[in-house]
């Protein structure tokens, strides 16, 4: 029997087995279903390989605690990590099965919302394709942050039911499970020894139980796991089942299970404050423990664990893994404070990935002390040992030692616990970690300058390039080889052609059948019309203000403005794409997705310009969408205020497709334009100086700004009826603007509006706009997530590659 034949023996077998169905009765998600499961038996040898070589060679391992993975669809890159994505495409095809239908079927997990979950999936791709021990820990959501759909233009929010259909990849570990507590009393008793034992009465369980994802290496035999915590009563708790009153028991639940329902529950009340903590707390806690079982079953005591144990925190939301280690170092393995604190310290490194005060956590204490006691006693002992050690450097500086303090003025800071708690504290991008250093935590740094490093964010070339975009990856491995996959610097080589007119056109052919593509999708889904001629200007991102799609939509508006008074107006046709969701309570940002809705039915409908322009807002940003869109654009618009976006990882999936950045001096813009240097970069707008300095004089007048006549009409038109909206829907979103105007769009906009005049004219010299995308393209190794895990391991976390047998292991390589 043939290999195919006997995959389809296995495929028909495993219909009838798994599904109770013959193959011709299943629908498209069965089968989908049937290979997934096929895959995961495969899988699943190597897993238990896997773990078993961690366990005998005893190598330090990382547990990564990130509140977000946003995996998008897993088969299409398991299939390619395993290297028999073309072979199962045969093997289906021979039953008559597309396998990109059944790829279809799978919905894109609802566990992350922006770049903060992408950038985890990311490293745990590049970790286990590295064969470094690097291991997930996160929350499994039974829903999304929220399906978006767009109604009459508005942000609508729709529950993201992802898990509807049950995930093929995971698999429930009941066994694994442990208790979380919440509430109650804590007393500290003496014993007969001298130690104060720790009582915990009266409190609130909940059961943990993991649910573990493969993380598959690409063509190694490394697998790698993602731990989600899904939240559950306790089934011996009488609470859970009350016969004589069936609606407290239904009631307790919800309650339990509300934990892990839904991704960032809305904030902007008590209850969903609450929510959020519980969240952290329990993902953190059942996390930790799971890890020192494990460690404990192999290796008796704790008192080395720090020596074979990292955790790394994904941002602050996972900062409660400092008290929580030290409550299980001292309250169940018995250690003194000095000891339990410097095994903790030692094991915990952080990444703070924002300067934004809003982001920077701070929990009441008076939440923080009613759900969890004995944490709080904790964290107020950290807090009281680390203010005597800033008085010890720093007598008598009240103002410093308040400022610096993990509990001040009636709340817990979070960002101060983890510098604190921590042996490694790294920014994301090279002008973040320095803004860190010199601003938001000048202090810590002057303190600890030790502890402060930088690590730039990167993609797993993988997805974002093999998987996204496999005609310009054949395209480069026919060039220069296919060494760029399995190292990704080597892309470096294709600089050689960027020059070449021949390879330039084939580049811009790729670029072209991409864009058809998506404009496929666009017509299928939304009626819209492109002309892939035209040039595809693209923003995609969580919509916030300092995002500033808000300059993209006022310049949108001006290019308008100038085309109906002259439609001979010399300008490249444009097609401006915008995607990206905003925060349900975040009433300006929805405002601004209405405004560009409202641009897109005004300008689309419009026979003088829709030849020239289009607008259109994709609904339901998500990773599998983004894998048709980032191919796509010839524009990657990354215009956040300087100073604001810690690093950015779109603008490194838009380079590595060949597109051409128009941004501002900030994040990872920096070392993009360093890498492909000043000719194939757009820049134009306030340094982070100019505005972290307008910020500190308050001498920033925005209504200055409205001497520009083009700038002063299109915001009059916000608000005087012309826009296909009652006159007062942007009222807010104006005032905001000339009043305030915190981002510095309107002091961005004259020089924002010069960087669009110069992409227009680069654009129109083919050979050198090739040439352009052919250098971002060679210049985005850097920028693999391949080489910012390295820097972790090396630099960080202090671990070994650990390779599981022959590096090659599958059919095709």
């Amino acid at each position: 029997m043939s290999q195919h034949e006997e995959f389809r023996a296995a495929f028909s077998e495993k219909t009838q087995t798994l599904l109770g169905k013959s193959l011709s009765d299943s629908s498209l998600q069965d089968k989908y279903t049937v290979l997934g499961a096929l895959l995961r038996d495969q899988i699943s040898q190597l897993w238990v390989k896997t773990n078993d070589e961690y366990l005998h060679r005893g190598e330090r391992q990382v547990y990564y605690f990130s509140i977000e993975f946003l995996l998008g669809r897993l088969l299409g890159s398991n299939l390619l990590n395993m290297g028999v994505a073309e072979t199962r495409r045969q093997e289906l095809s021979s039953l008559g099965i597309d396998l990109s239908q059944l790829e279809q079927q799978e919905p894109d997990a609802g566990l992350g919302n922006g770049g903060l979950g992408r950038l985890a999936a990311c490293f745990l791709d590049s970790a286990a394709s590295l064969h470094l021990p690097v291991h997930g820990c996160g929350i499994r959501y039974k829903y999304g942050l929220f399906e978006q759909k767009l109604v009459d233009g508005y942000q609508t929010e729709l529950p993201d039911n992802w898990l509807k259909n049950g995930s093929v990849w995971e698999m429930r570990k009941g066994d694994k499970a442990v208790e979380v507590r919440f509430y109650g009393q804590v007393q500290l008793k003496p014993t007969d020894s001298g130690r104060l034992k720790v009582e915990h009465t009266n409190y609130w369980p909940v059961l943990a139980v993991p649910y573990d994802v493969p993380v598959i290496g690409f063509n190694n035999q490394t697998v790698n796991t993602l731990r989600l915590w899904n939240a559950e009563v306790m089934p011996d708790d009488p609470n859970s089942f009350d016969r004589t009153n069936p609606l407290k028991a239904l009631e307790y639940r919800y309650t339990v299970e509300s934990i892990t329902e839904i991704l960032y529950p809305d904030d902007t009340h008590y209850e969903g404050r609450v929510l959020r903590l519980k969240q952290q707390y329990f993902f953190v806690s059942a996390g930790l423990q799971s890890i020192v079982r494990r460690y404990k079953k192999k290796n008796g005591s704790l008192a080395d664990f720090d020596e074979k144990i990292a955790v790394h925190i994904n941002d602050t939301h996972p900062v409660l893994v400092i008290p929580e280690l030290m409550r299980i170092l001292m309250d169940q393995e018995g250690m003194s404070w000095d000891q339990a604190w410097q095994i903790t310290v030692n094991t915990v490194s952080y990444t703070n990935h924002t300067i934004l005060p809003e982001a920077l956590e701070k929990w009441p204490v008076d939440i923080l002390r009613e759900l969890l006691p004995r944490i709080f006693m904790i964290i107020e002992e950290i807090n009281e040992r680390f203010c005597r050690e800033l008085w010890g450097h720093y007598p008598g500086e009240w103002n410093r030692i308040a400022a610096m303090a993990i509990i001040n003025e009636g709340y817990v800071h979070m960002a101060h616990l983890a510098v604190a708690g921590s042996n490694s504290v790294n920014g994301v991008a090279k002008i973040h970690t320095e803004i860190l250093k010199k601003d938001v935590m000048k202090r810590f740094y002057q303190l600890y300058p030790y502890k402060f490093n930088n690590k730039t964010n990167g993609i797993t070339h993988r997805r974002w390039l093999l998987k996204a975009n496999p005609g310009l990856s054949k395209l480069i491995t026919s060039a220069i080889g296919s060494s760029w996959i399995h190292h990704p610097a080597y892309l470096a080589s294709l600089s050689r052609l960027a020059g070449d007119v021949a390879f330039g056109e084939s580049v811009a052919a790729v670029k072209r059948a991409n864009k058809e593509r998506l404009a496929r999708h666009i017509q299928d889904k939304y009626g819209i019309t492109l002309d892939c001629n035209a040039i595809f200007d693209v923003q995609v991102k969580r919509i916030h203000l300092y995002k500033r799609q808000q300059l993209n939509a006022l310049h949108i508006l001006d290019i308008y403005n100038r085309l109906r008074e002259n439609p001979d107006l010399d300008i490249t046709p444009r097609v401006f794409l915008f995607a990206g969701k905003a925060a349900p309570g975040y009433y300006l940002a929805k405002r601004v997705i209405k405004l560009i809705n409202c641009l897109g039915e005004l300008i689309n409908n419009d026979p003088i310009v829709r030849d020239r322009l289009k607008v259109v807002y994709l609904e339901n940003y998500s990773v599998s969408l983004g894998e048709i869109i980032f191919p796509a654009a010839d524009v990657s618009e990354q215009i956040s205020t300087a100073s604001k976006e810690a690093s950015g990882t779109g603008n490194m999936k838009f380079m590595m497709n060949g597109a051409v950045t128009l941004g501002t001096m900030d994040g990872a813009n920096i070392e993009i334009r360093e890498e492909v240097g000043d000719d194939n970069i757009v820049i134009f707008g306030l340094t982070a100086e100019e505005v972290i300095n307008y910020y500190q004089t308050g001498s920033y007048r925005p209504r200055e700004m409205l001497a520009d006549p083009r700038l002063r009409l299109v915001l009059d038109q916000l608000c005087n009826g012309f826009l296909p909206t009652p006159a007062a829907e942007f009222c807010a979103l104006h005032d905001s603007l000339i009043d305030y105007d915190e981002y510095f769009v309107l002091k961005d906009f004259a020089s924002y509006a010069d960087a669009q005049t110069k992409i227009d004219r680069l654009f129109a010299d083919r050979k050198r706009w090739n040439g352009m995308a052919i250098r971002n393209i060679a210049q985005s190794g850097f920028f693999s997530s391949d080489r910012t895990i390295s820097e972790y391991a090396i630099g960080i976390w202090k671990i070994n590659p650990v390779p599981i047998g022959n590096p090659y292991w599958m059919e095709e390589s």
